[in-house]
């Protein structure tokens, strides 16, 4: 995609169509008011009739049948000024992306300081522009050999502007990267799991090292066994895919220090084991590795952004499936970092894989910990489909992933993680660890137990279960994956502060 920024008239803009802000105010000014004298008026009238709208997110399209250069003109709804934030704009851009998507077009205009405030510079409205416009577009066509969908792309936009053409470019550049992230996490969920496999998972990643100059490592089966990884292991023993730790590393400083280890859960496909789901559950559960998704799809926006930060990227990846040699419930098992776990339900696998998954991420020197996994049922029930859930041993450290997740607009909302439910998580009679304490608190327990691995490392959980995918379109993407918490990790890690 080729963005162009220029500063010049909107009367002079050609093309398909021009998309411009309008807020709910008295009368067109400045720009829109130049416009719409050159349509003689008729905007205003249109306005005065209610066929051009300032509701937030309303769409109309008005055709210029010769009177301006440009064919159309797609005035955007943005509700009151002085109320405009980044998020609500990014979600009104969403919707005007899929009405430029309805109406096909390859190449078209956007007015840049229609949009911006005092609280919204230019700049920001670029970035948001670029980032929901790419999200919102996104498309995922599946395997059908012959599909009525025609793939869409915008290959020529035009952003006109007064402000520095280069902070804009930047921007633009930045925001496209956001969206970016979003879409290769939501394709590597979509994709079913008999094609994304283990292998398949780790060599995408290697693709992204090779992309972006990141370290790369792949352990294997021997290698995880030499390690005593035996919590990975164990959800593997049914597999005849071989698993797969996979670690990506990124040096934004000189020393490696204050490393931010980023945990994703990569279980490409959830039978549940022999505590196997039932056949209304078991559907959709090629997205279980949404997690390693989410991680992926940051590391790429770290990669495109170069923040200064160090980071490491840590996915135990394997399926959890059922077979004469899989593990079974009343199993004990003995985890890399030492900790014997009895297994009562091998349904609870996400956090057998996190536990050898976080310990190996402070092998690599991880001085900060964010896991991420569609972990638990309970979690929906708790807080719905809209909400992702968050546990943490460290309240400052709470605090910067709930500012990043404030500014990608990626809600999440904080458990309680007591020292009772620690107990309950340590309840086993004949082994350290318990992976199923039972059905109250699921999400809290779940989310515990991954917690016993971070040993006092600063660690804030996310469970995504909810969150991950969804069964409708929304304004920024179709139904399907979702790419959540890519952009929430990518914001968390550029404005992260360590602790003193």
């Amino acid at each position: 995609m080729n963005h162009v920024v220029n500063n010049k008239r909107l009367t002079e803009t050609t093309g398909g169509c021009l998309i411009v802000g309008v807020y709910n105010q008295p009368e067109f000014a400045g720009e829109l008011k130049e416009l719409d004298q050159a349509m003689g008026g008729h905007l205003t009238q249109l306005a005065k009739e209610g066929d051009i709208s300032s509701t937030a997110k309303k769409i109309t399209v008005v055709h210029t049948l010769g009177q301006l250069p440009v064919k159309r003109i797609v005035f955007v709804g943005l509700g009151k000024a002085k109320e405009a934030v980044f998020n609500d704009m990014k979600e009104a851009f969403g919707a005007a992306a899929k009405e430029i998507k309805q109406l096909k077009l390859s190449s078209f205009a956007v007015a840049i300081d229609t949009f911006a405030t005092d609280e919204v510079p230019a700049e920001d409205v670029a970035h948001a522009w670029a980032e929901a416009f790419t999200m919102a577009t996104y498309a995922f066509h599946g395997y059908k050999q012959s599909s009525n969908e025609q793939s869409y792309e915008a290959s020529d936009i035009e952003f006109i502007t007064g402000s520095d053409e280069k902070e804009v470019q930047t921007a633009l550049q930045v925001g496209t990267a956001f969206g970016n992230g979003v879409n290769s996490a939501r394709t590597l969920v979509n994709t079913p799991g008999n094609l994304l496999t283990s292998t398949k998972l780790a060599e995408y990643a290697l693709e992204l090292a090779k992309r972006y100059d990141f370290e790369a490592e792949i352990l294997d089966k021997e290698e995880m066994e030499h390690l005593g990884m035996g919590a990975l292991l164990a959800v593997n023993q049914g597999s005849v895919e071989p698993p797969k730790m996979i670690v990506l590393k990124y040096a934004g400083k000189e020393q490696w220090e204050d490393v931010i280890g980023l945990v994703g859960k990569g279980i490409t496909f959830d039978t549940g084991g022999y505590s196997l789901k039932p056949k209304d559950g078991i559907v959709g559960m090629k997205t279980d590795m949404g997690g390693a998704a989410a991680v992926l799809g940051a590391m790429e926006i770290i990669g495109e952004t170069r923040p200064e930060q160090n980071v490491i990227a840590v996915i135990p990846s394997t399926d959890n499936m059922v077979s004469g040699a899989a593990f079974k419930p009343d199993d004990v098992i003995t985890s890399m970092s030492g900790k014997t776990i009895e297994v009562l339900n091998t349904d609870a696998e996400g956090r057998l894989a996190l536990a050898d998954g976080m310990t190996y991420a402070k092998h690599h020197g991880a001085n900060y910990l964010v896991d991420v996994a569609t972990l638990t049922g309970g979690v929906i029930v708790a807080l719905g489909e809209d909400k992702t859930g968050a546990l943490t041993n460290n309240e400052a450290f709470f605090e910067q992933v709930l500012l990043a997740s404030a500014e990608s607009g990626e809600f999440i909302w904080q458990l309680p993680y007591t020292e009772g439910d620690k107990k309950r998580v340590r309840s086993s009679k004949i082994a350290d660890l318990n992976n199923s304490p039972g059905r109250a608190g699921h999400a809290i327990m779940g989310g515990g137990f991954v917690g016993e691995f971070a040993e006092g490392t600063p660690w804030v959980h996310l469970d995504i279960a909810g969150t991950a995918t969804t069964n409708k379109a929304y304004d920024l993407g179709p139904s399907g994956a979702t790419g959540v918490m890519v952009r929430t990790l990518a914001l968390m890690v550029e404005s992260f502060e360590p602790a003193k």
